[in-house]
């Protein structure tokens, strides 16, 4: 196998929960990709400095242990290799964060739980595609405020007390509301 045809198959998978990265990463190697493992952004840096030829797919959680941020290790990835296709994986998405995981390089941003079928499929919808159903159902106030309450929380790094200065609230209103919402 060439050396491009390697990089092409290597999958680097960046998730803080060790048996999800597991799982994701045993099922991707039925599939012949060849699987590397970090769960935080000091990983993802070391394995970029020490892995040739590299890694031409990686699979980024939006939110790391702590107040860690995939978004970092998605512009740390992207500025590494431009066509390396990312897929941010989230438990919770917000438009918001898709359109910063975007921006910062993924190729795609999907809502957990998603499968291998799912990601892989993304990988193959890289290029985006007109063909994608239009509603004309308007967006819930709930909706609305779980996606402002997303976008201050990622502004801020994840912090709580920060999150709710900004929004006006008080932090326990906040941790109130977050606690009804799955973050990761």
């Amino acid at each position: 196998m060439t050396e491009t045809a390697e990089a092409e198959r290597q999958l680097l998978i960046v998730e803080d929960d060790a048996a999800f990265a597991r799982t994701l990463g045993k099922s991707f190697e039925r599939r012949s990709y060849a699987v590397t493992h970090a769960s935080n952004a000091d990983e993802v840096e070391r394995l970029l400095q020490t892995h040739a030829p590299g890694y031409g797919y990686a699979v980024v959680d939006l939110k790391l242990n702590g107040e860690a941020s995939g978004l970092a290790c998605v512009q740390m990835l992207h500025r590494h290799n431009p066509k390396m296709l990312i897929v941010v994986l989230t438990g919770f998405a917000s438009i918001a964060t898709a359109v910063e995981a975007i921006k910062l390089g993924a190729c795609h941003y999907l809502a957990k739980p998603s499968n291998t079928d799912d990601i892989e499929a993304a990988f193959g919808r890289a290029n985006g595609t007109t063909e994608v159903e239009l509603t004309n159902r308007s967006t819930s106030i709930k909706t609305l405020e779980w996606e402002r309450i997303h976008e201050t929380l990622a502004e801020t790094g994840f912090n709580i007390s920060e999150t709710a200065r900004r929004l006006g609230m008080h932090r326990r209103t906040l941790a109130r509301k977050l606690g009804k919402q799955q973050v990761k």
